[in-house]
């Protein structure tokens, strides 16, 4: 018999025809904050800076406010930077996260209990 370990659940939210916000995006931007760029962060999670960049644009598209503001490279450098609406949004997004996994652990502890062991035949 084979053992799964568990998991945390990941959330993601899905919010209508909008924002689909989840653990990727909030790494990214958490990554952003950390490093201070777009390129820094797609190294730190093991991207690629055009994924990285297209889900940065995604992000800033779905919301009202800008959440991540960007400066252009060149001679000065360039940068990228999490604003306080994004800061904001990433605090909102652990509460959620929090509530809803404390909301269903009991559910959670059941279903992984079927989970854990599979018989290999």
């Amino acid at each position: 018999m084979t053992k799964i370990k568990p998991q945390k659940p990941m959330i993601r939210l899905l919010l209508g025809n909008a924002a689909a916000l989840g653990p990727g995006k909030i790494e990214l931007i958490n990554a952003i904050e950390k490093t201070g760029s777009i390129s820094g962060a797609a190294k730190m999670m093991g991207m690629s800076y055009r994924r990285a960049w297209n889900l940065v644009d995604s992000i800033n598209q779905d919301f009202s406010a800008e959440i991540i503001i960007t400066s252009s490279g060149g001679k000065g450098g360039g940068g990228a930077l999490v604003s306080k609406v994004g800061l904001d949004i990433i605090e909102q997004y652990q509460k959620i996260e929090e509530k809803a996994l404390d909301s269903v652990s009991d559910d959670l502890d059941k279903f992984h209990r079927y989970l854990m062991e599979k018989s290999i035949k």
